[in-house]
């Protein structure tokens, strides 16, 4: 078993229904060394926090910058590391199966693929093209012996169409595609989240957002795998845009401790 097979068949293993993985999205090689200090067992990269590092906005990365980004965050690490690959970079399902062919290439343990494709007249996916889709990521996920753990997310909650019973159809015809995970970020409530698990018979992703239950009453409920998105990374800009006011507007220098607790945490963190 090559290397990055051994770390996606880890992957896969980490998911637990009611034991859930807390898996952290770093933007950079930096910021994935020093979660990885911390103790957690696998990485995301996050679109949104990449993005941010070139002055962009989510949704403007190509898939050759963000396939060299998770290469980035894969030799950063021994950890297992899935993708944000947002809608495949394509709207055909050759297109996305070409995208997951490569995010093997770039070592990569997993990959999520999405249904919102861009358009804002008609944001996601019509549901047999989002299907087809998840189907033909599924295939080149699973067609060798570097096996990629395949994450089909359903975005109409984040996109204005709070309908979770098109979020379950839609989570049930992933599973049946072939995809080992189901993500919905958006699900806000335990009563939306235990709906959705009751179900689906694969392993559930939640995102992690203000005003969500616990991680402790997510297992509780049943759920696999909790992510952060582009959270720590506006965490971290948003740091840096409290140092630079207070330097700026006060001239004092309180940020220094905040630095000081950072340069402690990173020094171990970046020793080879």
């Amino acid at each position: 078993m090559s290397y990055q097979a051994s770390r996606a068949q880890r992957f896969l293993e980490l998911h637990v229904p009611g034991e859930p993985l807390l898996m952290p999205n770093p933007w950079d090689a930096g910021s994935a060394r020093l979660l990885a200090s911390l103790g957690f067992d696998a990485l995301a990269t996050t679109s949104s926090g990449f993005a941010a590092t070139l002055g962009r906005h989510d949704g403007s990365v190509s898939r050759d910058e963000a396939l060299a980004h998770a290469a980035a965050i894969v030799a950063a690490t021994p950890l297992p590391v899935s993708a944000d690959l947002e809608n495949g970079f394509a709207d055909d399902p050759d297109g996305v199966a070409e995208t997951v062919r490569l995010a093997i290439d770039a070592g990569l343990a997993g990959c999520s693929i999405e249904d919102f494709g861009g358009d804002e007249a008609a944001p996601i996916y019509d549901f047999d093209l989002a299907v087809q889709r998840v189907a033909a990521a599924a295939q080149a996920a699973h067609a060798g012996p570097a096996r990629l753990v395949l994450t089909a997310r359903a975005e109409n909650h984040i996109h204005g169409c709070d309908d979770l019973a098109d979020t379950i159809a839609r989570l049930q015809a992933y599973g049946e595609a072939g995809a080992d995970v189901l993500y919905a970020p958006g699900l806000c409530t335990l009563d939306e989240i235990a709906a959705v698990l009751a179900a689906v018979d694969r392993p559930l992703n939640v995102l992690a957002l203000p005003g969500m239950p616990s991680v402790a009453a997510l297992a509780v409920a049943g759920v696999a795998r909790i992510s952060t998105g582009g959270a720590l990374a506006f965490v971290a800009i948003g740091a840096v845009v409290e140092a630079a006011r207070e330097l700026r507007e006060q001239g004092t220098y309180t940020y220094w401790e905040r630095a000081h607790a950072g340069s402690e945490a990173a020094r171990p963190a970046f020793e080879d």
